[in-house]
């Protein structure tokens, strides 16, 4: 049972939405004590059983979400407004479902958006999404509230 889970959604083929599968990768390899990171690719509905299991606390919703601010920018994004917002997605079922399904057995849901540049196939990650990444990665440890991040 863990306590926080990271559920990292993207797809890497698509430049900058490959955001959440580096998170994924990064946390896999150099895990962080007290997370677990589910890594849903295009399609994270199909990972609710997963997380359902580990029973947590705390789920962050991590993706690439046109946010109308500077490449490599991240928010908290109040998944109220989730549907009110056009939240780019490459993904089959929109976020704020995913959400809403969660927040019915997990007490604290937020979804983290990561500005990208690129988002088109076979294009590489931007070193702005990589380093936004990286800072996000580095906060999860001592993540409290909005972890630093501004709300949107």
């Amino acid at each position: 049972m863990a306590t926080n889970v990271l559920l990292a959604v993207g797809n890497s083929m698509m430049g900058d939405d490959g955001a959440g599968p580096l998170l994924a990768e990064m946390m896999s390899k150099h895990p962080i004590d007290d997370w677990e990171v589910v890594d849903g690719g295009s399609a994270p509905e199909n990972c609710v059983h997963q997380i359902r299991q580990l029973q947590p606390e705390r789920v962050i919703v991590f993706d690439a979400a046109e946010i109308g601010e500077k490449a490599g920018e991240i928010r908290v994004i109040d998944p109220d407004s989730i549907a009110d917002m056009f939240i780019m997605s490459t993904h089959s079922l929109p976020l704020n479902f995913l959400i809403d399904d969660l927040k019915t057995f997990i007490p604290e849901v937020l979804f983290v958006g990561v500005q990208p540049a690129i988002v088109a196939f076979s294009f590489p990650m931007t070193e702005m999404v990589e380093e936004a990444v990286s800072h996000l990665y580095k906060q999860l440890p001592n993540w409290q509230g909005n972890g630093g991040f501004a709300v949107i």
